[in-house]
């Protein structure tokens, strides 16, 4: 048996053995609820609510649903091989964590915490802009792999600063989230009146950038320090401008970024095809777990015709939804060559730190290895179209969120 599915007997020993249980539930649809015990009402509804009635939250578990394994017998699986390479480097398995900001108000391990414990399991971790620890504390902290999530700010001064930071510490690749220029209506924040950016919190990343502060200072004759408001809105401001920007400006990216970028936020085969034009060399199909647009399609209802289109030519990564090693397996067979993982992490977090995320993740792990497994497959080129079918049981609503 393979290192990821042992975990799966570690548990078991670590209880009948020694009366150690797990720090966190084991069980997907119980995770939400053990993380809300934990967290203050402001905190929970940051990172459990979405986007207007929840629509497109609850489109992302159905997309789920409607797609079942078809499991293989009798074939060589006990030696089996989850690593997937990306952008021509070879990571142990097709697992990313998914940028999720302001983590200190999940917990104080916040970032730092969070990315040593994904760098001990082989987890590249995607540091978010909007992050309550900076780019260089991060990358003190972990000794794994290191992706950098772009929040694409107004100022291109500023822009080329942040990836000017996270190069010269050794993030690997870019990712650009396109769909948030401006919040969506989150209901669940407005009855709490809560955003956290308002009070500098998320904003570290800006206020620690050299060209930000001087840009404060030479309008505000002060530092973020000393004027928290005022530099709370000029970093949002800049960070989520209330406007787009557009395919052309891609060319700045590229002129100041010379590893991989990828698109996050794509969800029409169009699009797609634009990032292959305009040099990307990957993207995340993706509708931000349900946080922008209510009333849109789930991610992987598109998965499979946008990796048909663009699939032999750029690296598709998917996101929104992603909840057990299944699913993993299903986004995979649709045409997936990694999945982003988030809220059931950062529910780990809430729940018991670092360790409990990093346990959360290490389930994870298990439930893929040990369910390839039971499928009938040895790697991840087995994850394909052959092992599922899509199949619509009217019994077949919501599971978790």
């Amino acid at each position: 048996m393979s290192t990821y599915a042992e975990y799966q007997l570690k548990l078991y020993a670590d209880g009948m053995l020694h009366q150690r249980y797990p720090l966190v539930t084991t069980n997907p649809n119980k995770l939400e609820e053990q993380a809300r015990s934990k967290l203050l009402p402001t905190s929970y509804s940051y990172l459990a609510g979405g986007a207007g009635e929840g629509a497109t939250m609850d489109a992302n578990r159905l997309a789920f649903r409607q797609w079942k394994m078809i499991p293989r017998q009798l074939r060589p699986t006990a030696k089996r091989d989850i690593s997937a390479e990306l952008f021509g480097h070879k990571y142990s398995s097709p697992i990313l964590m998914a940028p999720v900001g302001v983590q200190s108000i999940f917990h104080e391990d916040k970032e730092t915490g969070l990315a040593e414990v994904c760098g001990e399991i082989g987890v590249p971790y995607i540091l978010s802009t909007a992050s309550t620890s900076s780019i260089e504390e991060v990358a003190a902290a972990s000794k794994g792999d290191l992706w950098f999530q772009l929040y694409w700010p107004i100022s291109n001064d500023i822009t080329q600063s942040l990836l000017r930071r996270a190069k010269a510490t050794g993030y690997k690749v870019l990712v650009v989230t396109l769909d948030t220029w401006s919040l969506a209506w989150r209901p669940s924040d407005l009855d709490n009146a809560y955003v956290p950016f308002i009070k500098g919190i998320g904003n570290q990343i800006g206020f620690t950038d050299p060209v930000f502060r001087k840009n404060f200072a030479d309008k505000h004759g002060g530092t973020p320090e000393d004027k928290l408001l005022e530099a709370s809105q000029q970093w949002t401001s800049d960070a989520f401008p209330g406007v787009s920007h557009s395919w052309e400006d891609i060319k700045l990216l590229r002129e100041t970024w010379d590893g991989p970028i990828v698109l996050k936020g794509i969800q029409h085969v169009d699009d797609a095809k634009l990032a292959l034009e305009h040099g990307c060399q990957g993207i995340v199909v993706s509708n931000h777990g349900g946080r922008q647009l209510d009333g849109a399609i789930g991610s992987l209802e598109v998965l499979p015709e946008i990796a048909e289109a663009v699939g032999d030519k750029m690296t598709v990564l998917f996101d929104s939804g992603i909840r057990t090693g299944v699913d993993i397996i299903k986004a995979l067979a649709l045409g997936a060559k990694a999945v982003l993982v988030g809220r059931p992490a950062i529910y780990g977090l809430a729940v018991a730190g670092k360790a409990g995320a990093k346990q959360v993740l290490q389930g994870m792990l298990a439930d893929l290895d040990q369910s390839m497994g039971l499928a009938g497959i040895k790697d991840i080129n087995g994850c394909n179209r052959s092992m599922i079918r899509q199949v619509q049981y009217g019994g077949d609503v919501i599971s978790s969120n």
